[in-house]
């Protein structure tokens, strides 16, 4: 049965294991895009540990049959795939690398299952994207409403004009140009549930169950996850850290990786080596 289980969170979510290292360091990529968006971040990991990558049910090379709209219909249901993928991987001493709406995923992976992980490195996170009294998300609800409208009249449409105000970083079309192409290998139907359950979501009351250390890396910029919405993090997040990033718009990882790699290097201890000096 645990043979089963293992290809079968290995197929349904295209599990990828590589690197030399004993400690486990997993990376979930944000909405519309799939692991092949850490390509320039994870491989500097890959002497000091175990990395695994990842695509959530509906990106990438994931099992599409795999995908239950009750179960996706919140962020509840991508956290427990991570607790599967992290027990696959090992289960213990884990950092999770989690971007955008897979930073929220992996707080949530962390509150239930808090003995699995070490620290968690949160890349442009948010917990609510929607202004809420003295909250601001960075939208008004009818902002949000309009924007899943728009994407369910003409995803991609939408893909092609949401794709630079996320990745920001105008002198680099060929940026945004990747994103939009990312968002449109992603199956429609998926995507649009997928925006719902993330643009609707609200985990401001999750925040203070967290025991997990964590690194808050926010971008200078970003239209999606603004600076006050860092900050709020790292407020009400015990045991964080907060670094400004210089680098501008959402997607760090693939817009300035050297810059994501030296954050994440800086803030985690030196890894053992998995030849036994400890």
């Amino acid at each position: 049965m645990k043979e089963n289980t293992a290809s079968f969170v290995t197929a349904r979510n295209n599990v990828t294991i590589l690197g030399q290292g004993s400690q486990v360091m997993v990376f979930a990529h944000g909405f519309g895009c799939d692991q092949n968006m850490w390509r320039y971040v994870a491989p500097a990991f890959l002497h000091d540990y175990k990395v695994v990558l990842f695509d959530h049910v509906g990106a990438g090379h994931s099992d599409l049959s795999q995908f239950d709209a009750v179960k996706y219909g919140t962020l509840h249901g991508y956290a427990k795939d991570v607790l599967e993928i992290c027990r696959l991987a090992g289960g213990r001493d884990i950092i999770f690398v989690g971007h955008s709406v897979s930073a929220l995923i992996g707080i949530l992976a962390a509150i239930k299952a808090p003995e699995m992980f070490n620290k968690l490195i949160l890349v442009g996170p948010s917990p609510g994207y929607i202004n809420d009294g003295d909250y601001i998300g960075g939208f008004e609800r009818s902002n949000i409403e309009e924007l899943l409208e728009f994407m369910d009249s003409n995803y991609l449409g939408w893909s092609s004009a949401m794709a630079p105000a996320i990745m920001g970083n105008r002198d680099r079309p060929g940026l945004a140009v990747e994103l939009e192409n990312s968002f449109c290998r992603t199956d429609p139907e998926i995507a649009r549930h997928f925006a719902r359950t993330t643009f609707l979501s609200d985990h401001r009351a999750d925040l203070d169950k967290l025991t997990v250390p964590s690194l808050i890396l926010q971008c200078s910029d970003d239209v999606i996850a603004p600076q006050a919405v860092g900050e709020y993090l790292h407020r009400h997040l015990a045991n964080s850290t907060f670094v400004l990033m210089q680098a501008t718009g959402h997607c760090p990882n693939l817009s300035a990786p050297d810059e994501t790699i030296e954050a994440i290097a800086r803030y985690l201890p030196r890894p053992t080596t998995g030849k036994g000096h400890h």
